[in-house]
Protein backbone atom coordinates (compact mmCIF):
# COMPACT_ATOMS: atom_id res chain seq x y z
CA UNK A 1 0.00 0.00 0.00
CA UNK A 2 0.81 3.34 -0.37
CA UNK A 3 2.10 5.63 2.45
CA UNK A 4 0.03 9.13 2.32
CA UNK A 5 2.48 12.00 1.98
CA UNK A 6 1.37 15.54 1.72
CA UNK A 7 2.80 17.90 3.35
CA UNK A 8 1.88 21.83 2.54
CA UNK A 9 1.94 23.31 -0.75
CA UNK A 10 1.72 19.45 -1.73
CA UNK A 11 -1.99 18.73 -2.40
CA UNK A 12 -1.69 17.26 -6.25
CA UNK A 13 -1.93 13.55 -6.84
CA UNK A 14 -2.13 12.25 -10.76
CA UNK A 15 -1.08 8.29 -11.10
CA UNK A 16 -3.36 6.04 -9.05
CA UNK A 17 -4.15 2.80 -8.10
CA UNK A 18 -7.66 2.27 -7.66
CA UNK A 19 -9.23 -1.41 -6.57
CA UNK A 20 -8.33 -3.01 -9.83
CA UNK A 21 -7.46 -0.48 -12.51
CA UNK A 22 -5.06 2.60 -13.14
CA UNK A 23 -6.67 6.31 -12.97
CA UNK A 24 -4.83 8.81 -14.32
CA UNK A 25 -5.93 12.55 -13.91
CA UNK A 26 -6.34 13.67 -17.89
CA UNK A 27 -3.54 16.24 -18.20
CA UNK A 28 -4.98 17.09 -21.31
CA UNK A 29 -7.91 18.98 -19.94
CA UNK A 30 -5.88 20.83 -17.61
CA UNK A 31 -6.06 23.61 -15.98
CA UNK A 32 -9.88 24.12 -16.64
CA UNK A 33 -11.20 20.54 -16.39
CA UNK A 34 -9.87 18.03 -13.52
CA UNK A 35 -11.29 14.98 -15.04
CA UNK A 36 -10.11 11.18 -14.07
CA UNK A 37 -9.74 8.44 -16.58
CA UNK A 38 -9.97 5.37 -15.81
CA UNK A 39 -7.51 2.58 -17.80
CA UNK A 40 -8.11 -1.38 -17.26
CA UNK A 41 -5.56 -2.55 -19.76
CA UNK A 42 -1.99 -1.71 -20.99
CA UNK A 43 -3.18 -1.09 -24.34
CA UNK A 44 -4.66 1.22 -23.22
CA UNK A 45 -2.63 2.27 -20.73
CA UNK A 46 0.28 2.78 -23.83
CA UNK A 47 -2.34 5.23 -25.56
CA UNK A 48 -2.74 7.39 -22.87
CA UNK A 49 0.90 7.47 -22.27
CA UNK A 50 1.56 8.17 -25.85
CA UNK A 51 -1.58 11.31 -26.19
CA UNK A 52 0.21 12.84 -23.15
CA UNK A 53 -2.61 11.89 -20.66
CA UNK A 54 -0.24 11.09 -18.59
CA UNK A 55 3.45 13.02 -19.07
CA UNK A 56 6.50 13.44 -17.25
CA UNK A 57 9.15 10.55 -17.08
CA UNK A 58 8.72 9.31 -13.63
CA UNK A 59 4.79 9.64 -14.06
CA UNK A 60 5.09 7.45 -17.60
CA UNK A 61 7.06 5.44 -15.66
CA UNK A 62 4.76 4.42 -12.63
CA UNK A 63 1.82 3.91 -15.46
CA UNK A 64 3.61 1.69 -17.16
CA UNK A 65 4.60 -0.21 -13.97
CA UNK A 66 0.66 -0.28 -12.96
CA UNK A 67 -0.19 -1.37 -16.91
CA UNK A 68 2.02 -4.33 -16.56
CA UNK A 69 -0.02 -5.52 -13.46
CA UNK A 70 -2.86 -5.13 -15.60
CA UNK A 71 -1.65 -7.07 -18.76
CA UNK A 72 -0.26 -9.92 -16.38
CA UNK A 73 -4.10 -10.70 -14.54
CA UNK A 74 -5.32 -10.75 -18.41
CA UNK A 75 -2.44 -13.08 -19.85
CA UNK A 76 -2.56 -15.28 -16.14
CA UNK A 77 -6.59 -15.29 -16.38
CA UNK A 78 -6.21 -16.70 -19.69
CA UNK A 79 -3.00 -18.70 -20.42
CA UNK A 80 -2.09 -19.56 -16.94
CA UNK A 81 0.16 -22.00 -18.19
CA UNK A 82 2.01 -19.43 -20.77
CA UNK A 83 0.93 -16.18 -18.99
CA UNK A 84 4.71 -14.47 -19.07
CA UNK A 85 4.84 -15.55 -23.29
CA UNK A 86 1.41 -13.73 -23.50
CA UNK A 87 2.75 -10.53 -22.13
CA UNK A 88 5.44 -9.64 -24.80
CA UNK A 89 2.98 -7.83 -27.06
CA UNK A 90 1.55 -5.43 -24.58
CA UNK A 91 4.99 -4.64 -22.82
CA UNK A 92 6.35 -4.18 -26.43
CA UNK A 93 3.40 -1.31 -26.98
CA UNK A 94 4.28 0.33 -23.83
CA UNK A 95 8.02 0.46 -24.76
CA UNK A 96 7.31 2.06 -27.88
CA UNK A 97 4.57 4.69 -26.25
CA UNK A 98 7.15 7.58 -25.43
CA UNK A 99 10.76 6.29 -26.46
CA UNK A 100 12.92 9.27 -25.31
CA UNK A 101 11.40 8.14 -21.34
CA UNK A 102 14.19 6.33 -20.43
CA UNK A 103 11.88 5.58 -16.38
CA UNK A 104 9.14 3.85 -19.26
CA UNK A 105 11.95 1.26 -19.93
CA UNK A 106 13.59 1.24 -16.51
CA UNK A 107 10.25 0.44 -15.03
CA UNK A 108 9.49 -1.96 -17.65
CA UNK A 109 12.39 -4.04 -16.70
CA UNK A 110 12.07 -3.92 -12.96
CA UNK A 111 8.35 -5.92 -13.77
CA UNK A 112 9.35 -7.70 -16.37
CA UNK A 113 12.91 -9.40 -13.92
CA UNK A 114 9.86 -9.53 -11.39
CA UNK A 115 7.79 -11.63 -13.73
CA UNK A 116 10.14 -14.39 -14.56
CA UNK A 117 10.65 -14.88 -10.87
CA UNK A 118 6.76 -15.71 -9.98
CA UNK A 119 5.22 -18.85 -9.63
CA UNK A 120 1.23 -19.13 -9.64
CA UNK A 121 -0.88 -15.84 -9.78
CA UNK A 122 1.50 -12.46 -10.83
CA UNK A 123 -1.29 -10.04 -10.21
CA UNK A 124 -0.47 -9.38 -6.70
CA UNK A 125 3.25 -9.80 -6.72
CA UNK A 126 3.72 -7.38 -9.41
CA UNK A 127 1.47 -5.00 -8.22
CA UNK A 128 2.98 -4.72 -4.50
CA UNK A 129 6.25 -4.14 -7.12
CA UNK A 130 4.27 -1.14 -8.93
CA UNK A 131 3.41 0.53 -5.54
CA UNK A 132 6.79 0.28 -4.22
CA UNK A 133 7.90 2.01 -7.70
CA UNK A 134 5.28 4.27 -6.69
CA UNK A 135 6.09 5.13 -3.13
CA UNK A 136 10.15 5.58 -4.23
CA UNK A 137 9.36 8.06 -6.38
CA UNK A 138 7.78 10.07 -3.83
CA UNK A 139 9.96 9.54 -1.18
CA UNK A 140 13.28 10.67 -3.46
CA UNK A 141 11.23 13.68 -4.89
CA UNK A 142 10.68 14.98 -1.16
CA UNK A 143 14.72 13.79 -0.74
CA UNK A 144 15.48 15.69 -3.76
CA UNK A 145 13.63 18.62 -3.04
CA UNK A 146 15.67 19.11 0.56
CA UNK A 147 18.86 18.33 -1.37
CA UNK A 148 18.16 21.01 -4.09
CA UNK A 149 16.89 23.72 -1.78
CA UNK A 150 20.05 23.44 -0.09
CA UNK A 151 22.22 24.80 -3.33
CA UNK A 152 19.90 27.77 -3.31
CA UNK A 153 20.79 31.10 -1.38
CA UNK A 154 17.99 33.51 -0.26
CA UNK A 155 17.15 34.77 -3.29
CA UNK A 156 13.90 36.38 -4.98
CA UNK A 157 13.47 34.38 -8.26
CA UNK A 158 14.23 30.68 -10.14
CA UNK A 159 12.90 29.83 -13.59
CA UNK A 160 11.60 26.75 -14.56
CA UNK A 161 10.40 24.89 -17.71
CA UNK A 162 7.44 22.36 -18.77
CA UNK A 163 6.37 20.62 -15.76
CA UNK A 164 8.10 18.50 -13.52
CA UNK A 165 5.37 18.79 -10.09
CA UNK A 166 3.15 16.42 -8.89
CA UNK A 167 1.75 15.83 -12.20
CA UNK A 168 4.65 14.93 -14.44
CA UNK A 169 5.71 12.35 -11.33
CA UNK A 170 4.53 9.87 -8.10
CA UNK A 171 3.93 13.10 -6.43
CA UNK A 172 5.80 16.05 -4.93
CA UNK A 173 7.62 16.51 -8.06
CA UNK A 174 11.61 16.80 -9.08
CA UNK A 175 12.50 20.21 -10.52
CA UNK A 176 9.13 21.77 -8.74
CA UNK A 177 9.78 19.24 -5.98
CA UNK A 178 13.11 21.84 -4.90
CA UNK A 179 11.09 24.77 -5.77
CA UNK A 180 8.19 23.48 -3.61
CA UNK A 181 10.82 22.36 -0.57
CA UNK A 182 13.01 25.73 -1.48
CA UNK A 183 9.50 28.43 -1.33
CA UNK A 184 8.37 26.04 2.09
CA UNK A 185 12.36 27.16 3.61
CA UNK A 186 12.24 30.62 2.27
CA UNK A 187 14.75 30.76 0.27
CA UNK A 188 12.35 32.21 -2.51
CA UNK A 189 9.81 34.30 -3.28
CA UNK A 190 8.50 33.62 -6.94
CA UNK A 191 9.05 31.67 -9.41
CA UNK A 192 8.53 32.22 -13.48
CA UNK A 193 7.29 29.50 -15.13
CA UNK A 194 8.19 29.12 -19.50
CA UNK A 195 4.65 28.59 -21.27
CA UNK A 196 6.26 26.10 -22.79
CA UNK A 197 5.03 25.24 -26.31
CA UNK A 198 3.71 23.75 -28.38
CA UNK A 199 1.96 21.57 -25.62
CA UNK A 200 1.66 24.21 -22.62
CA UNK A 201 2.68 22.34 -20.39
CA UNK A 202 3.72 25.57 -18.17
CA UNK A 203 0.54 27.44 -18.82
CA UNK A 204 -1.65 24.60 -18.21
CA UNK A 205 0.12 22.77 -16.12
CA UNK A 206 2.84 24.11 -13.64
CA UNK A 207 1.00 27.43 -13.18
CA UNK A 208 -1.96 25.16 -12.42
CA UNK A 209 0.11 23.94 -9.69
CA UNK A 210 1.49 26.56 -8.64
CA UNK A 211 -1.49 28.42 -7.99
CA UNK A 212 -3.23 25.23 -6.19
CA UNK A 213 -0.40 25.33 -3.84
CA UNK A 214 -0.24 28.57 -3.10
CA UNK A 215 3.36 29.74 -4.57
CA UNK A 216 3.83 32.94 -6.07
CA UNK A 217 4.17 32.58 -9.88
CA UNK A 218 4.67 34.12 -13.14
CA UNK A 219 4.02 33.05 -17.10
CA UNK A 220 6.37 33.98 -19.75
CA UNK A 221 6.68 33.57 -23.21
CA UNK A 222 9.87 30.89 -23.57
CA UNK A 223 11.48 33.66 -25.69
CA UNK A 224 11.37 36.19 -22.66
CA UNK A 225 14.21 33.94 -20.33
CA UNK A 226 16.84 35.55 -21.54
CA UNK A 227 15.44 39.01 -20.85
CA UNK A 228 14.50 37.80 -17.93
CA UNK A 229 17.68 36.72 -16.97
CA UNK A 230 19.36 40.07 -17.97
CA UNK A 231 17.06 41.98 -15.56
CA UNK A 232 18.52 40.01 -12.80
CA UNK A 233 15.36 38.26 -11.77
CA UNK A 234 16.28 34.80 -11.45
CA UNK A 235 19.51 33.36 -9.82
CA UNK A 236 18.57 29.49 -10.54
CA UNK A 237 17.24 27.66 -13.56
CA UNK A 238 15.68 24.17 -12.42
CA UNK A 239 14.64 21.62 -14.88
CA UNK A 240 13.95 18.02 -14.98
CA UNK A 241 15.10 15.48 -17.37
CA UNK A 242 13.68 12.66 -19.72
CA UNK A 243 16.87 10.90 -19.84
CA UNK A 244 20.86 11.81 -18.80
CA UNK A 245 23.38 9.74 -20.77
CA UNK A 246 26.35 8.42 -18.88
CA UNK A 247 28.34 11.59 -19.60
CA UNK A 248 26.18 13.98 -17.83
CA UNK A 249 24.07 14.88 -20.56
CA UNK A 250 20.76 15.86 -20.51
CA UNK A 251 17.82 15.39 -22.67
CA UNK A 252 14.52 17.57 -21.74
CA UNK A 253 11.76 19.42 -23.04
CA UNK A 254 12.52 21.41 -26.17
CA UNK A 255 13.53 24.30 -24.93
CA UNK A 256 15.59 23.45 -21.92
CA UNK A 257 18.84 23.93 -24.13
CA UNK A 258 18.37 27.14 -24.84
CA UNK A 259 17.52 27.89 -21.07
CA UNK A 260 20.98 26.15 -20.25
CA UNK A 261 22.97 28.66 -22.96
CA UNK A 262 21.43 31.93 -22.15
CA UNK A 263 22.09 30.97 -18.32
CA UNK A 264 25.66 30.20 -18.87
CA UNK A 265 25.95 33.61 -20.70
CA UNK A 266 24.10 35.61 -17.87
CA UNK A 267 25.63 33.64 -14.67
CA UNK A 268 22.90 32.04 -13.86
CA UNK A 269 22.62 28.74 -12.27
CA UNK A 270 21.82 25.89 -13.85
CA UNK A 271 20.58 22.96 -11.44
CA UNK A 272 18.85 19.60 -13.41
CA UNK A 273 16.76 17.52 -11.03
CA UNK A 274 16.04 13.82 -11.47
CA UNK A 275 16.15 10.30 -9.55
CA UNK A 276 18.61 7.81 -10.88
CA UNK A 277 16.10 6.08 -12.41
CA UNK A 278 16.94 8.87 -15.06
CA UNK A 279 20.39 8.28 -15.85
CA UNK A 280 20.75 5.85 -18.72
CA UNK A 281 24.52 4.50 -18.12
CA UNK A 282 24.24 2.29 -21.69
CA UNK A 283 23.50 5.22 -23.36
CA UNK A 284 27.42 7.13 -23.22
CA UNK A 285 26.52 10.67 -24.66
CA UNK A 286 23.33 13.12 -25.76
CA UNK A 287 24.30 11.84 -29.26
CA UNK A 288 22.84 9.09 -28.73
CA UNK A 289 19.22 9.45 -27.38
CA UNK A 290 16.51 9.22 -29.47
CA UNK A 291 14.76 12.72 -29.64
CA UNK A 292 10.81 12.19 -30.07
CA UNK A 293 9.61 14.00 -33.50
CA UNK A 294 5.46 14.87 -32.66
CA UNK A 295 2.76 15.41 -35.02
CA UNK A 296 3.54 18.96 -37.01
CA UNK A 297 0.01 19.84 -36.16
CA UNK A 298 0.40 20.51 -32.90
CA UNK A 299 2.90 23.47 -33.37
CA UNK A 300 0.69 24.42 -36.62
CA UNK A 301 -2.41 24.07 -34.11
CA UNK A 302 -4.02 25.71 -31.32
CA UNK A 303 -6.85 23.78 -29.36
CA UNK A 304 -7.48 22.37 -32.99
CA UNK A 305 -7.73 25.90 -34.12
CA UNK A 306 -5.14 26.72 -36.89
CA UNK A 307 -2.91 29.57 -36.38
CA UNK A 308 -0.59 29.26 -38.80
CA UNK A 309 -0.63 30.11 -42.47
CA UNK A 310 -2.50 27.36 -44.97
CA UNK A 311 0.97 25.53 -46.97
CA UNK A 312 3.32 25.80 -44.18
CA UNK A 313 4.95 23.04 -42.68
CA UNK A 314 6.36 22.69 -39.06
CA UNK A 315 9.55 20.73 -37.33
CA UNK A 316 8.15 19.78 -34.03
CA UNK A 317 10.87 17.87 -31.65
CA UNK A 318 10.05 16.93 -28.28
CA UNK A 319 13.23 17.04 -26.88
CA UNK A 320 16.82 18.91 -26.96
CA UNK A 321 20.06 17.72 -25.21
CA UNK A 322 21.89 19.91 -23.06
CA UNK A 323 25.61 19.40 -22.53
CA UNK A 324 27.05 18.28 -19.14
CA UNK A 325 29.07 21.28 -19.28
CA UNK A 326 25.96 23.59 -19.06
CA UNK A 327 24.99 22.04 -16.20
CA UNK A 328 25.58 23.18 -13.16
CA UNK A 329 24.27 20.60 -10.50
CA UNK A 330 22.63 17.53 -11.08
CA UNK A 331 20.31 16.43 -8.24
CA UNK A 332 19.65 12.74 -7.50
CA UNK A 333 17.88 10.91 -4.36
CA UNK A 334 21.70 9.35 -4.21
CA UNK A 335 23.32 12.70 -3.78
CA UNK A 336 24.46 15.84 -5.43
CA UNK A 337 27.12 16.22 -8.45
CA UNK A 338 28.19 19.41 -9.52
CA UNK A 339 29.58 20.33 -12.87
CA UNK A 340 28.55 16.65 -13.86
CA UNK A 341 31.04 14.07 -15.78
CA UNK A 342 31.22 10.71 -16.62
CA UNK A 343 33.20 9.48 -13.72
CA UNK A 344 31.47 11.13 -11.31
CA UNK A 345 27.74 9.85 -12.87
CA UNK A 346 29.82 6.15 -12.76
CA UNK A 347 30.47 7.14 -8.77
CA UNK A 348 27.40 8.02 -8.21
CA UNK A 349 25.62 4.91 -9.79
CA UNK A 350 27.87 3.03 -7.86
CA UNK A 351 27.45 3.90 -4.43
Amino acid sequence: MLKIIMSQHDSIRAVEWKDNHLVLLDQRKLPHNEQFVALYSADDTAEAIRNMVVRGAPAIGIAAAYAVVMAARKSYKQYPQDWRQRLTAEIETLKNSRPTAINLMWALKRMCAAADTIQGDPEYPLLALAQQIHQDDIDANYHMGELGSALIPPSHGVLTHCNTGSLATGGYGTALGVIRSAYSNGKIEHVYADETRPWWQGSRLTAWELAKDKIPAHLLCDGAAAHLMKLGKVSWVIVGSDRIAANGDVANKIGTYSLAVNARYHGVKFMVVAPTSTIDLATLCGNDIPIEERPQEEVLNVSNQRIAAHHTQAWNPAFDVTPASLVDALVTEKGVIENPTAEKIAALMAS
